[in-house]
């Protein structure tokens, strides 16, 4: 079941626009700028580094049919992108510790058979950073001492405490504790106490991550032409998805500034060394996000049986 609800009204917008606070008061005069609104890109996935240490990739790879505005390709010589549908990783990249590598080369093998590997995003758990930035939409609002971030896909949510420390004891959550800051004209965000669950991962490869799990983001605007060609990047290893029931539709026409996040993984638990991806978004079309359920279709995301969502023995009030 698939419903749509309006995320921001006119005053809600108003409220969260940048206009309401263009000074950050522990930074002097320097200038926010209005990440606000609905952001969103063509496929489901981050763009590679251009260099450096490189997230886990999928060996599996199909013909990509559309190009950056959504327009079929020549038949002949169209590229190889990442599959959806057959989730294979690498689990020869060097970022993995043994026991991490073999965790994805199991899962690889389990795909190649035909069986899905269960993962927080077929089984309607929450996804978790950095998992979640492969959404292709979210929504970000605004306000003086906080960020809220909104995921296009089951209605995720976050909630980003700005120019606060972290607790001297974090308590695990599935988001985990964020706190954010601006410097100068980039919003960082830093997150550490991510819960282990019975599908944690950082990437559909099924990659795990340990308690020592540390992310930090760093989101920036970008001229309209720079985040055309990151996401024309982006399509040379995802195959084009624009929108659905799950996602939220390019704005074709709009052609101001993207929003490039570039964001770090550190995890001394499973990997070698810390890598590094961006995420370049683009403005979405009009001010709705669809809200998808995934828990109202227990065979929509997962295949030969019912997905094993989140169940509660008893209420929580």
């Amino acid at each position: 079941m698939v419903r749509t609800f309006i995320i921001a009204t006119t005053s809600a917008a108003t409220l969260f626009s940048s206009a309401a606070f263009t000074q950050d008061p522990s930074r002097g005069t320097a200038s926010i700028p209005d990440f606000s609104g609905l952001w969103t890109k063509p496929y489901i996935g981050i763009e590679l580094p251009l260099s450096g240490p490189s997230p886990v990739v999928n060996k599996s790879r199909m013909r990509q049919r559309l190009d950056i505005d959504g327009r079929p390709l020549p038949a002949a010589g169209t590229p190889l992108v990442s599959s959806v549908l057959q989730l294979v990783g690498d689990y020869s990249n060097p970022i993995l510790k043994a026991e991490a590598a073999e965790v994805v080369k199991k899962n690889g093998e389990m795909e190649l058979r035909g069986t899905p590997v269960a993962s927080a995003r077929n089984q309607c758990w929450p996804e978790g950073v950095p998992y979640v930035f492969r959404d292709l939409g979210i929504l970000l609002l605004q306000q003086p001492d906080k960020i809220t971030i909104v995921y296009d896909y089951d209605h995720h949510v976050r909630r980003v405490r700005l120019n606060q420390p972290h607790p001297a004891q974090v308590t695990p959550s599935w988001y985990g504790d964020s706190v954010g800051h601006y410097e100068a004209d980039t919003l960082v965000i830093d997150t550490v106490g991510i819960k282990i669950g019975p599908f944690s991962m950082v990437d559909p490869f099924g990659t795990p991550h340990s308690q020592a799990l540390h992310v930090v983001e760093r989101y920036r605007m970008i001229d309209y032409e720079v985040a055309m060609q990151a996401q024309e990047n982006g399509l040379k290893e995802w195959r084009h998805l624009d929108g659905g029931d799950s996602g939220v539709v390019l704005d074709r026409d709009f052609r101001g500034k993207g929003l490039q996040l570039e964001f770090t993984v550190e995890d001394e638990g499973v990997l070698t060394m810390p890598w590094s991806a961006t995420v370049t978004y683009r403005r979405g079309l009009g001010s709705v996000i669809p809200e998808n359920v995934c828990a109202e279709n227990l065979r929509a995301t997962y295949v030969a049986k019912d997905s094993a969502v989140p169940r509660a023995d008893k209420p929580d009030f």
